[in-house]
């Protein structure tokens, strides 16, 4: 049998290996084939690469900015160079289809080309004269080393949503992927190294629980930024800001899609499917609720359950494929399980997606689009975050009353309304509680020129990942007053 590669860690500039004697097996969630293993990295192994990037900071931050973004000018080269292998990289451990990964991919590249601008996004202000002859100013320096505990659905876009900000700033920084899949950012880190940058400018450590409390309790990494469950985001906001540091974590979601009467019934079934089953529905802004409001009750339920039976599932490698497997076993049982739980509490399984049978791949993770119709609101069912291909069907009579559902909830990541009716979009935008608001879209996905919002329990913090809140995050201002008298015994 081939032996199964191990895969390395990166500190201070070189390729080691763990010390560790536990390894995970990183399985291909469509075929469950070994791709590597993973080491599970000691504290000490996350330490050192603490102390190596605290070391690069202090010449990095005293690095010029216009200088400090070249190397993000050669790594978006790098990036678009290799795409395509990175977007294969990422449907192998990861499940979603090849075109997923290469819309993700472009995502992380895009957020290197806003980085890019951080000569103009890192500026600060002053004003003359705040007392006669006193001068003002703020300006903004970064903080020293930062770090992102990185999540399994996208393994190359996410850590995007931060590095390129912290580094442009002037920070050093860290990386811990999930340790479900390691392999995508390997990868980037092989490009980072033909960059050029010095060492211990960017570190990465693989590991689990180990690793991430060894990066939560460590003195000098100053900034933590997470994306993962609700339930993880506050142990790690929790534990961090105990710890002094500053914190940004996005949790989970139960994103609603409310249909009017006079929504486009075409539009709204096909993004509506896409937004629900995309990515087999692992993404913070999957849709997880259809509500229809009024007649759209009998139609939207007819065409989005016929759109759901003919969704092509199967691995996201070959041609034709429209969604993949869920990321593992765990994960597809614990989704049919809550299927269950939906029918148990008076739900019609209208599209039953559970146990399908995808030819050559019996061993994959594998869940149809999955509709459950009649849900009770007030139901666990309607509050829990799957995270799988299930989409939820619940019929209110009005618009006021579905933005009430809305408010209702704990979480507040998105929202979408699909309708022809200016005044009920400006109604819903104004009165949803929800931090990506979407207009007869699917996916309020923000570009990397806006941050990446999330209200409630779908974020801890106060500044989010992505453009000015990301500047802002990995920099701390400095106010500076200055009086300067004359010097009488000088004649000029």
């Amino acid at each position: 049998m081939e032996k199964v590669m191990t895969l390395p860690n990166y500190i201070n500039g070189q390729w080691c290996t763990s010390s560790t004697m536990e390894y995970l097996d990183v399985l291909n969630p469509a075929t469950a084939e070994i791709l590597v293993k993973v080491p599970l990295s000691p504290a000490c192994e996350v330490n050192e690469a603490v102390e190596a990037a605290a070391e690069a900071f202090v010449s990095w931050r005293r690095t010029p900015p216009t200088e400090r973004v070249q190397y993000l000018f050669k790594l978006k080269n790098l990036l678009e160079e290799n795409l395509e292998d990175l977007a294969r990289t990422i449907t192998l451990e990861c499940g979603k289809t090849l075109a997923e990964s290469q819309g993700e991919m472009q995502r992380a590249i895009e957020n290197v080309e806003v980085a890019c601008g951080i000569p103009m996004m890192m500026q600060g202000t002053n004003l003359e004269d705040i007392a006669r002859g006193i001068d003002e100013m703020m300006i903004r320096q970064p903080l020293g080393v930062a770090a992102v505990i990185a999540p399994f659905n996208f393994p190359g876009m996410i850590p995007f949503w931060f590095m390129p900000y912290a580094l442009a700033c002037g920070n050093t920084y860290i990386v811990k992927p999930s340790e479900k899949v390691p392999l995508t950012m390997q990868k980037i880190f092989q490009l980072l190294e033909k960059t050029g940058l010095p060492k211990g400018i960017v570190n990465l450590v693989n590991g689990a629980k180990e690793a991430v409390d060894a990066i939560l309790d460590h003195p000098k990494i100053r900034a933590i930024s997470f994306v993962g469950s609700t339930p993880v985001a506050k142990y790690i906001y929790s534990r961090a800001a105990a710890n002094g540091k500053r914190v940004q974590c996005q949790g989970g979601a139960k994103n609603p899609l409310i249909v009017l009467p006079d929504a486009d019934l075409e539009m709204t079934t096909r993004i509506a499917a896409d937004s629900a089953f995309g990515c087999a529905g692992q993404r913070c802004l999957a849709a997880s609720i259809a509500v229809t409001v009024g007649q759209t009750r009998h139609t939207f339920t007819e065409a989005i359950a016929e759109t759901a039976k003919k969704r092509v599932v199967g691995n996201g490698l070959e041609s034709g494929v429209e969604m993949g497997p869920v990321i593992t076993t765990q994960s597809k049982t614990r989704i049919e399980d809550l299927i269950q739980k939906g029918a148990n509490e008076g739900a019609t399984v209208l599209v039953d997606g559970r146990d399908p049978n995808i030819s050559g791949y019996e061993n994959g993770n594998f869940i149809r689009p999955t509709i459950l119709q009649n849900v009770d609101p007030a139901g666990e069912i309607a509050r829990t975050e799957i995270f799988g291909p299930v989409l939820s069907l619940i019929h209110l009579e009005t618009i006021e009353q579905a933005i009430a559902l809305i408010n209702s909830g704990q979480y507040g990541n998105m929202a979408c309304l699909f309708t022809t009716s200016g005044a009920a979009a400006r109604k819903f935008r104004y009165e949803a509680e929800a931090g990506n608001i979407g207009i007869n879209i699917g996916v309020a996905a923000p570009m990397a020129f806006f941050p990446f919002s999330g209200w409630k329990e779908s974020f801890f913090g106060d500044l989010h990942g992505q453009s000015n809140h990301a500047v802002e995050f990995f920099t701390q201002t400095k106010v500076v007053v200055e009086r300067w008298p004359k010097d009488w015994s000088r004649q000029f």
